[in-house]
């Protein structure tokens, strides 16, 4: 029989998806304000890999990936999902949109895993709660970030496994700090 342990702190991160530079200049502000000082964050690279959003957030999309200095409990996620829910509608509210101008996908990076949170069902994704699903999205293999199946095309670009792996050293530094001082 195992022993249930509680697992070791995540890098909460948040990627971003808008037709509009300011708008996601003014998400991030937000998100910084929500979950705490960002402490990486990706250049602004161009949406091209598929036109899923173009009807939402227009035609020339940016995405941009930030990831947030406090660790948190991998089992804040579901929380963490529902509160940008909120964030993309209360950006809708103040722009006046119909639609969503600006999607932010929250997931978290662990030293062997990139996890995002859904609101949609599929066979390879865990319910977790509230409406919230979590899928296992890259793994961290043989140094590097490896794609599953049903990894998004955009998730298989090499910039995003830059970013994704200044991440993981930053976790990785964060928990050696935290073990140095125990």
């Amino acid at each position: 029989m195992g022993t249930p342990w509680r697992p070791q702190p995540v890098k909460l991160i948040c990627g971003l998806l808008s037709g509009d530079a300011d708008l996601l200049g003014r998400a991030r502000q937000m998100l910084g304000r929500r979950f705490g000082p960002i402490d990486v964050a990706s250049p602004l690279w161009p949406f091209t890999q598929s036109d899923y959003y173009a009807d939402e957030l227009g035609d020339s999309i940016q995405r941009a990936f930030v990831s947030f200095d406090a660790l948190v409990d991998p089992q804040r996620l579901a929380e963490v999902k529902l509160e940008t829910n909120a964030l993309e509608r209360r950006l809708a509210e103040e722009c006046l949109s119909p639609g969503r101008p600006v999607n932010l996908d929250p997931g978290y990076v662990d030293l062997s895993k990139l996890v995002l949170a859904t609101t949609k069902d599929r066979s390879h994704r865990v319910y977790l709660s509230q409406g919230i699903f979590a899928e296992v999205t890259l793994h961290y293999a043989h140094d590097a970030w490896q794609p599953w199946p049903w990894t998004y095309p955009d998730y298989r670009a090499s910039d995003y496994h830059a970013f994704f792996s200044l991440v993981r050293a930053r976790l990785l530094e964060q928990r050696r700090a935290s073990e140095a001082r125990a």
